[in-house]
This record gives structure tokens, sequence and C-alpha cells, in this order.
């Protein structure tokens, strides 16, 4: 499986929904899993780690956390100019 597959994006849904594709990738043979997240899912992001790690695979562990600024500029704006929105991110990759 390449890296692109094995990356759960988090948004609105139930964390469980979220835990379980994690537990899919790793069932599916992918020996890391990323868990990515942008602005109010961080939260939830951390949630899933942390449940997967702890709750259904105790043998998994935290390789890294990544996080960064992710800038939207407005869509009448052009390139140069200052201005738009700064939204957080953070990623998550877990191993087996």
């Amino acid at each position: 499986m390449t890296e692109a597959t094995n990356a759960v994006l988090i948004g609105k849904k139930p964390i469980m929904n979220y835990v379980l594709a994690c537990i899919t990738n790793f069932h599916a043979g992918a020996k890391e899993v990323s868990i990515k997240a942008r602005g109010r899912s961080i939260s939830r992001a951390i949630d899933v780690a942390e449940v997967v790690r702890h709750r259904f695979l105790p043998d998994a562990k935290i390789k890294r956390i990544s996080i960064g600024t992710d800038q939207f500029l407005p869509m009448d704006s052009d390139e140069g100019t200052q201005g738009g929105t700064n939204v957080s991110t953070i990623e998550i990759t877990l191993t087996r």
C-alpha cells in the first residue's frame, strides 16, 4: 500500500468511524497510518490516535507528530497580496 492510501482524514463524523478506518488499514497490512486534521478537528484526531493506541491496538506507537499552518487566500485576491485565513494542521503517524 502507498502512503496516500494509509491516510485517514479527520472531519466531523463520530470518532469511532475514524478509529475503524485506522484499524482497517493496519489489518490490511499497513505498517504506518497517518491521521490528518485541520482546525477544529485537531482534537478529534488526537482522540482517534489515543483510542486506537489504548483500546484497540496496544502495540501501536506514535512515530511522528507534525504541526503546521495552512493559509487560505480569499477567492478574489491575487497571489502576492497579504490577508487570508490561517488554519492549524496536525499529522499523527502511527506505526505498528
